[in-house]
């Protein structure tokens, strides 16, 4: 393989509104960046587009993966780095019975005399069976495997210890990337605000906590919009500052579409009363980091998921966060980078919210501890290295045969 070879990314893709899309989209840039002398080409799902982007990947058909493996070798890529999410590579058959990623590790091997690397974005603490099986057998074919966070790994060596399986030694940790080029200045929000129209609220104070991104049953806006009122006259007492809620995005399942309609009503409640106001945007691109640029601090009230996307907006504006535990990456991440407060129920969720509309110099700390975590640890830059210390790791295993050891941290 020459040096010029590509890297060949294999992901859903814009314009899908999909998170590992938006992810794919960033992470190309940044991968672009430290790789100059090499084109970055992507594999998508067939609603994707753009250059360099192939959209052939189609699991209506049980063999999805033929024509993109074929598509690989015609590339002969340098490596190929897949982004892996359950729901991205499902067949589901004329029963509606999935195959729980069968044909995605059938993909691996039509590919394996290639450099693979595979960044799953979904691996939780607690294993069913299947995904038990699929993250070994996972592991087995790729060369380089891409967890989030240290919790993922010593969890999982936990969990085949007790199945008496061997730990892969090829799981590599590699966090959510976040961007260093997105921030305003202080004196810069009201003109954001001015764009984003929210000038023309009347009503809203100079003082706002943010409800931002996808709008899903999971993020469970109603926790926070129904003890509103409250917080607000505490807040109020307190310092005697107005503060409001500034609740903004947008439905992408129209599964959700009950609790979607369930929140906005309480919004239009809320916002009738003078104090909060839903504004419809679609989460990606600039738009995402100015919505969340104009609020003081950030709520993520979710109930499931590691919610990555979000939070590494959130770490990219050094914007204070209040957030559910124990979940996953998003405790994971609060603890590691000390910029958010947790709460594990109502009254928590209350105290926190409180205390941060009240402590502008707790807000300032944890503010300075994202800056810290960002330029540290998470900023493209540093994940676009990682990226290119997997590449080479993956090509000395494949072509040198020369073996991946690395264990986990407990």
């Amino acid at each position: 393989m020459s040096k010029k070879n590509p890297i060949v990314l294999v992901s859903s893709y814009y314009p899908r509104l999909c998170g590992i899309a938006t992810f794919c989209e960033e992470a190309r840039e940044f991968i672009k960046k430290a790789n100059p002398e090499r084109e970055v080409l992507v594999i998508s799902h067939t609603d994707g587009s753009g250059k360099g982007v192939y959209p052939i990947i189609d699991t209506a058909n049980r063999f999805w993966w033929k024509p993109v493996a074929e598509k690989i070798k015609r590339l002969e890529p340098y490596v190929v780095h897949i982004e892996h999410e359950y729901g991205l590579y499902e067949h589901i058959d004329d029963r509606g019975i999935g195959d729980r990623n069968q044909g995605f590790i059938e993909f691996l091997g039509s590919i394996n005399e290639f450099p693979i690397v595979v960044e799953p974005h979904t691996v939780h603490g607690r294993l069913k069976n299947f995904e038990e099986n699929f993250i070994y057998q996972l592991c087995e074919d790729s060369d380089i495997v891409l967890f989030k966070s240290q919790y993922q790994k010593w969890r999982l060596n936990w969990t085949f210890t007790q199945i008496k399986w061997q730990m892969p030694k090829n799981i590599m940790i590699v966090p959510h990337g976040a961007r260093v080029d997105k921030n305003w200045s202080e004196t810069e929000i009201p003109k954001l605000k001015e764009e984003l129209g929210l000038n023309k609220i009347k009503h809203l104070s100079n003082n706002l906590v943010g409800l931002v991104g996808w709008i899903q049953s999971n993020k469970r806006w109603d926790i926070l919009t129904s003890m509103w009122e409250e917080i607000v006259k505490e807040i109020k007492v307190k310092t005697g500052e107005n503060w409001d809620l500034l609740a903004a995005g947008t439905m992408r399942d129209e599964n959700h579409l009950d609790d979607y309609n369930h929140y906005k009503k309480s919004l239009e409640i809320l916002e009738n009363k003078g104090v909060a106001h839903y504004h419809e945007f679609i989460p990606r691109g600039d738009i995402y980091y100015k919505v969340m640029a104009v609020c003081n601090f950030i709520v993520l009230p979710t109930v499931d998921e590691t919610q990555s996307g979000t939070l590494a907006r959130i770490i990219s504006l050094n914007k204070p966060y209040v957030t559910t535990a124990p979940l996953e990456g998003l405790t994971a991440q609060t603890l590691e980078s000390e910029g958010g407060l947790l709460f594990t129920d109502r009254k928590m969720l209350k105290e926190k919210v409180i205390r941060l509309a009240c402590d502008k110099d707790l807000r300032k700390e944890l503010s300075e501890n994202l800056k810290k975590y960002l330029n540290e640890v998470v900023s493209w830059e540093i994940i676009a290295k990682k990226y290119k210390k997997a590449y080479i790791l993956a090509r000395l295993q494949k072509i040198k045969g020369e073996e991946i050891n690395l264990p986990p941290d407990f």
